[in-house]
């Protein structure tokens, strides 16, 4: 029968990810709008959400967090283009994200000692086939396979190498090795539901002497350039950004960092995820139609949840745009280069009793839709 209760919220995209709960943009202060960036207050803001996100995250003191233009990805490109080429570089890919990293790195940067090691959508590649004395590019959480790395222990304290990690879907979401991370980057909109456009950039002490230490063969963009004169411009990781960044997303941002404090920090959030991955594996366990696309339970995701159906192509999208129509779910179709398939976003701003409402619609809408 069709269900009637339906969830409180039916925002399950992976990016701009759901609002926290009892979100309201009327409760974001504007005393900055029309301000400079760079006035005291400007800067201050700014500031508090370097200083909250360290704490929140139990960064390290001597690592270094800026605010950078272009989401994850502009985050993410900034460190490759100011820090590879120093060594050998060994790629993990296991999804489209580390497959884009692979591509920018062979055919933009050109660089020639390239190994790159892949794995198919669901697996998770042979990580002890990396050279601790390359660099290494990876993502930490697969955002359209729903695979993970499990933890760092397969990254030796004694490394060479540094190990530049996307890590948009997994910060806030996931414990986080940082003594073993040595370049991390995440954007606003994902774990806490923030705005778009803006990356976050983190650098340990190791990173931070190889941009002191080597200068690429490349010309760097402005919006890239993260070293002056030899020394790095600190004045980046201290609120003082490279371009001009939208300050009401910023206050979006330190809206979802109070939020975080307010429930008990980083546990509860990693606390909020794992209860909405466990209400998904309690509802595969016992539905025959629906896989986890992340068979090994160890690697699999507890944000970016992707999901293979006992039904075509065709099938599967009827179900989503059924369950859209139904204002139940939006936006849970696969990412365009995954297998089709479902992905529900699970990360901590999702509540469980809207991920356990929309389970009978899933029954519902699969019945309906594959009945002879």
């Amino acid at each position: 029968m069709k269900p009637t209760v339906k969830p409180q919220s039916p925002n399950f995209s992976s990016g701009p990810c759901a609002k926290r709960p009892g979100y309201s943009l009327a409760n974001l202060p504007t005393d900055i709008l029309g301000r400079s960036h760079r006035s005291t207050l400007g800067k201050s803001r700014l500031t508090k959400a370097i200083v909250d996100t360290k704490r929140i995250l139990g960064i390290p003191a001597d690592y270094h967090v800026g605010i950078v233009p272009a989401s994850d990805t502009g985050a993410f490109e900034m460190a490759m283009w100011n820090m590879l080429g120093a060594r050998p570089i060994d790629i993990f890919s296991w999804e489209s994200f580390g497959e884009g990293w692979a591509t920018d790195i062979v055919k933009q940067l050109k660089l020639p000692e390239v190994r790159h090691i892949q794995a198919p959508y669901g697996e998770l590649p042979d990580l002890a086939q990396w050279n601790p004395k390359h660099d290494i590019v990876f993502t930490w959480n697969g955002t359209t396979s729903g695979v993970k790395v499990p933890n760092g222990d397969w990254i030796p304290a004694d490394r060479e190498g540094l190990t530049l990690c996307d890590a948009t879907s997994a910060v806030f979401a996931m414990d986080m090795p940082w003594d073993k991370l040595d370049v991390v980057t995440y954007s606003w909109q994902k774990v806490l539901g923030g705005e778009g456009a803006h990356g976050m950039l983190v650098l340990s002490p190791r990173a931070v002497a190889r941009l002191q230490s080597y200068k690429p063969a490349w010309p760097l963009p402005k919006i890239f350039r993260m070293v002056k004169g030899g020394e790095l411009m600190a004045e980046i990781f201290e609120g003082s950004t490279i371009n001009t960044p939208s300050m009401i997303a910023n206050e979006d941002y330190l809206d979802a960092l109070a939020w975080a404090d307010s429930i008990g920090g980083l546990p509860e959030l990693i606390r909020r995820s794992n209860a909405n991955l466990a209400a998904f594996e309690q509802f595969v366990a016992k539905t025959p139609w629906i896989h986890f696309l992340a068979k090994d339970a160890a690697c699999r995701s507890n944000t970016s949840v992707c999901f293979s159906l006992d039904a075509t192509p065709e099938q599967v999208k009827k179900i989503v745009k059924l369950l859209d129509a139904e204002g139940v779910a939006y936006d849970i179709g696969s990412y365009k280069d995954a297998p089709p398939g479902l992905r529900f976003w699970c990360g901590a701003t999702v509540c469980t009793a809207d991920i356990e409402a929309v389970l009978p619609w899933l029954e519902w809408a699969y019945a309906e839709v594959t009945k002879a």
